[in-house]
C-alpha cells in the first residue's frame, strides 16, 4: 500500500524535517505515528497526498511514485486519500450535508450518487440529524465527525488523520477513535498521527515513533513510549 524508501525532507532554512525514512504499510493496517512536536509527523503525512515533495528518496502509494506524477494527475491521487485535519477545515457557510457533498461534487459525480453517498457517510458517523446544521452550530466532536464523513465519502483506500483528537475532550476523543477503528475494519488503511498517549496505549495498534525526523521505533501492538 505505502512504501517510503530512503526519504528525507529538508527546507530552505536548513531544517531537516525527515532524515532517511524507510517505512512499509500494508493494506488495511492501522498505524499510529507518534513523537514530540517537530518530530516530522505532519511532514510525513503531507508527503502521501503530495502537499510536500521529498528532497530525496521515494514515496510510493500502490506502486505509484507520488513525486513523479504530473500536476494534472495529483487531484486523481487525492481522490484515493481521505484526510482528517485537527482544525477541521470545514466551509463555514455550508451545511453539514454540503460540506460532505462538496468532496463528491468536485469529481463531477452524478447528483443521485452524491446524495446517496453523502447520506451513507453521515449515517456512518452518526450525524444524519445534523445535515442542515452549519459548522458554527456544532460541538468539536461533531465537527470532527463531519471532517471524517467528508474524508471517507469517496470510499478512499487510505485515510490519514493528523491529530484528530487534539482539540477534543477525553470522552469525545475515544468516540472518534472508535469511529476510525470501525472505518479501518471496512478495508481502509489508516494512519493516525497523535500526541494522545492514553489512546495509543489503550488501542495497542502498530506504533511508528519519530524523533528529530528519524524513525526510532516501529512496534506491533505498540505503546506511546518504549
Amino acid at each position: 500500500m505505502i512504501d517510503i524508501i530512503n526519504v528525507s525532507k529538508s527546507y530552505p532554512n536548513r531544517v531537516d524535517a525527515l532524515v532517511d525514512i524507510n517505512l512499509h504499510v500494508g493494506k488495511e493496517e492501522f498505524v499510529f505515528i507518534v513523537g514530540p512536536s517537530g518530530a516530522g509527523k505532519t511532514t510525513l503525512m503531507k508527503l502521501f497526498y503530495r502537499e510536500e515533495l521529498p528532497t530525496a528518496g521515494t514515496v510510493k502509494l500502490d506502486k505509484i511514485n507520488v513525486a513523479e506524477l504530473e500536476p494534472q494527475q495529483v487531484p486523481f491521487l487525492r481522490r484515493n486519500i481521505g484526510v482528517v485535519f485537527q482544525d477541521y477545515k470545514l466551509l463555514a457557510r455550508r451545511t453539514v450535508y454540503e460540506n460532505v457533498a462538496f468532496a463528491l461534487q468536485v469529481t463531477s459525480a452524478p447528483r443521485s450518487q452524491i446524495r446517496r453517498r453523502t447520506m451513507q457517510a453521515l449515517e456512518l458517523v452518526g450525524l444524519l440529524h445534523k445535515t442542515s446544521s452549519f459548522p458554527g452550530q456544532l460541538s468539536g466532536g461533531e465537527k470532527q465527525r463531519v471532517c471524517i464523513a467528508r474524508a471517507i465519502v469517496n470510499n478512499p483506500p487510505l485515510l490519514l488523520a493528523d491529530e484528530p483528537t487534539g482539540n477534543l475532550d477525553p470522552n469525545t476523543s475515544w468516540e472518534i477513535m472508535e469511529l476510525l477503528e470501525k472505518i479501518n475494519k471496512r478495508n481502509t488503511t489508516l494512519l493516525v498521527s497523535t500526541h494522545n498517549k492514553t489512546i495509543v496505549d489503550g488501542m495497542k495498534k502498530r506504533v511508528v515513533a519519530l524523533e528529530d525526523g528519524r524513525v526510532v521505533r516501529d512496534q506491533q501492538l505498540g505503546v506511546y513510549s518504549s
